[in-house]
């Protein structure tokens, strides 16, 4: 299973990355605004949004893709470690 993860520390970038795999999962983190974001998220199986801490651009933009292909989005406030695991416990096998 892909993921792609919006939003978040730059910090935690290899954290999340080791907790999605340790779901078995394949996992793309962005914390900020790259140019041609839109083809770079490309199209996972779920999409992680992290809105305390994701510009509205970019929110949008996952939305557009998200409905375009219908892909699932998964919303959490918080940033946090433990907010990811308990996102990813109901979506992915562990």
């Amino acid at each position: 299973m892909s993921v792609v993860i919006v939003g978040g520390n730059d910090r935690m970038i290899t954290r999340y990355k080791d907790i999605c795999k340790s779901y078995k999962c394949k996992a793309k983190v962005f914390t900020h605004m790259v140019s041609n974001f839109y083809s770079q998220i490309g199209t996972p199986d779920l999409f992680v949004l992290f809105t305390d801490t994701v510009s509205h651009k970019m929110t949008t933009t996952v939305k557009l893709r998200a409905s375009k292909e219908e892909i699932p989005i998964v919303i959490a406030h918080s940033a946090s470690v433990n907010s990811l695991k308990n996102l990813l416990e109901e979506h992915c096998i562990k």
